[in-house]
């Protein structure tokens, strides 16, 4: 029976690793769908493989363990795809066992589509594992002027009391200036 997970809209932070057989027909698998074929659609193995819809190649890795060397697929986890050190532990004997090639596949490959990923041969599924973040922390703001205000209006400017003092002036200046052109007419 094959594993089938749910893949959540909008999802962030999974990583997922399969091992690749190497003996199942085809045997190596592209990162990139074989776009001289069909330019529309074109037929990706990979894809299909995992089961869905909709594979974004830029968030796909595909190598062999053996190019880690002196790494290991434990640390390159930690290190390079941020995945929590406590959660790679728990998984580190079976990790440093494999050999061979795998798949590394993170969330933003299904770009934020909602579905199944249904992996069949020559994919077998190793592992989920999840991103670690940083804590939120909700301090206070360290300046008095980053606190800004809350309710009610600023109170105006000098400039613009200064320019409303003035239009008065005009104002009061033209009736003026038009009282007396009407008197003397």
């Amino acid at each position: 029976m094959s594993e089938k997970f749910e893949i959540k809209a909008h999802e962030h932070g999974i990583v997922r690793l399969f091992a690749i057989d190497t003996d199942a027909e085809p045997p190596i698998m592209s990162v990139e769908p074989e776009w001289e074929t069909n330019a529309e659609n074109p037929p990706w193995p990979l894809r299909d493989a995992l089961g869905v819809e909709y594979l974004d190649s830029d968030f796909i890795e595909l190598f062999d363990v053996a190019n880690l060397e002196g790494l290991g697929l434990p640390q390159y986890m930690i290190d390079g795809l941020g995945v929590a050190e406590a959660d790679v532990e728990e998984d580190r004997a079976r990790l440093e066992a494999i050999r061979g090639k795998i798949l590394v596949v993170v969330s933003s490959a299904f770009g934020g589509f909602a579905g199944t990923l249904t992996p069949k041969s020559p994919l077998r599924w190793i592992g989920t594992y999840t991103e670690e973040t940083a804590p939120v922390s909700f301090k206070p703001l360290p300046s008095e002027s980053a606190k800004g205000t809350t309710g009610g209006k600023a109170p105006p400017s000098d400039a613009a009391m200064s320019g409303r003092v003035a239009s008065i002036a005009l104002l009061v200046l033209f009736a003026l200036v038009a009282l007396v052109v009407w008197v003397a007419a």
